[in-house]
């Protein structure tokens, strides 16, 4: 009985430090003023809490905020915030959740364009966003220098949506150490970049029909690792990485089990170095390491591919029309399993 009551009052005291913590660290704490009770729709009050304290921290302590709507932060650095979850703060889409944007929208309003003011450096870090199989999960709208990192975010559409940057299309974010699982819609992605000028690193992402869609150049892949965990409904269309625009650069992406590891639309380039493909069952129709829709330009160089020893078409390049200047430099993959020779064209 002693010691159990001696580790309460341990318990009781780290809770006490840490709250003293976010108090001393001068943040404006949320359940202050909003409840976290996963019941009540705070979306309203949520918003108004962000708009009444510019450039300053805002910290969700562990909890359910139920948002019925998207809340956006200020773009503009005399307005901006910063918000901070603790690890077990979920904000969840409610079940009457329509809209097609994001939960959070970072900045969303107040647009600006300014690196300069003090307060341009806004982000996102840690807690969970739940979309509820409904809503998208975070998305970048405005501003620049924005982060997202530490999140897990789940039962999304879209998981991270870095729209048309404020710089000239330039959206200039970070994205690290993020954790994504959608809804396993046929429409569901992980990451859709319109932006330019984006890093993602340190990514897992499942329960998506695209890992990550590029409609934007510029932007540089450090670790991301989409994983298909779909039904097999247009299996081969499933694609890793979908880049639809180039001049984008991929290190040490992991294209696992989509029906297509990495796709570029019409004849674009983009530079891939120690990346892998890697199929764990015998499903669909081929299993398609890079598919290129027209005219293959891009730059591979240390590509490793594992196909399942048990499927019956194996094809690392498959281009929709002839040449192009792209090349395969060292490609690891088992000869006796390929059933196509087209890439051989590209190897150097």
């Amino acid at each position: 009985m002693k010691w159990q009551i001696l580790f309460g009052v341990c318990l009781g005291m780290a809770w006490i430090a840490a709250a003293q913590t976010v108090t001393r660290a001068g943040y404006v704490v949320v359940t202050d003023t909003i409840p976290a009770d996963g019941k009540t729709d705070v979306a309203d009050r949520l918003q108004a809490l962000i708009d009444a304290n510019p450039n300053r921290t805002i910290y969700f302590p562990d909890g359910v905020y139920l948002l019925g709507h998207p809340v956006a932060t200020p773009a503009h650095p005399k307005r901006s915030v910063d918000l901070r979850l603790s690890n077990f703060a979920v904000l969840k889409a409610a079940e009457n959740w329509n809209s097609p944007e994001a939960i959070i929208r970072m900045g969303g309003k107040d647009p600006a364009n300014d690196i300069r003011t003090i307060g341009s450096n806004y982000g996102f870090t840690g807690g969970i966003v739940d979309g509820s199989g409904k809503a998208n999960g975070i998305s970048i709208d405005g501003g620049r220098e924005t982060t997202i990192r530490e999140v897990s975010i789940k039962h999304t559409r879209v998981g991270i949506h870095i729209k048309h940057g404020a710089n000239s299309g330039s959206s200039d974010s970070d994205v690290m150490s993020v954790n994504i699982v959608g809804n396993r819609a046929r429409d569901s992605i992980g990451v859709l970049l319109e932006g330019y000028d984006n890093t993602l690193s340190n990514m897992r992402i499942a329960d998506v029909y695209i890992g990550v869609e590029l409609r934007s150049a510029g932007n540089s892949l450090r670790n991301i690792h989409p994983l298909y965990t779909c039904d097999y409904t247009d299996y081969e269309d499933s694609t890793g990485f979908w880049d639809k625009t180039g001049n984008n650069w991929y290190s040490f992406c992991y294209s696992d089990h989509f029906g297509t590891g990495f796709r570029t639309a019409r004849s674009c380039s983009s530079t891939m170095d120690s990346c892998f493909v890697l199929w764990y069952a015998a499903k669909g129709k081929r299993q398609l390491s890079f598919r290129a829709d027209e005219m293959f330009n891009s730059y591979v160089t240390n590509f490793r591919v594992g196909f399942h020893q048990n499927s019956v078409s194996n094809v690392i390049l498959q281009v929709g029309t002839p040449g192009g200047v792209g090349f395969f430099n060292h490609i690891s993959v088992n000869e006796k399993k390929l059933t196509d020779q087209t890439h051989k064209a590209y190897v150097k």
